[in-house]
């Protein structure tokens, strides 16, 4: 599993969970494709999580993409 973390003072802008655009899904992807190569582990399958933190909310999304 990867999970990447985005916080943001205030829900403006589309929120934290915006920030995770489909640009930076791939920079995520093509990064955990690199690592899982690096330590042998290519056979695995892999889930991309999404944790956002507005304010003090916490939201967990699994399986996000």
């Amino acid at each position: 599993m990867f999970c990447e973390v985005k916080a943001r003072r205030t829900a403006g802008y589309g929120g934290a969970a915006a920030a995770v655009d489909q640009r930076k899904q791939q920079r995520l992807r093509d990064a955990a494709s690199v690592w899982l190569a690096d330590n042998d582990l290519s056979d695995l399958d892999s889930r991309f999580d999404v944790i956002t933190i507005v304010g003090v909310v916490v939201e967990h999304y699994e399986a996000a993409f």
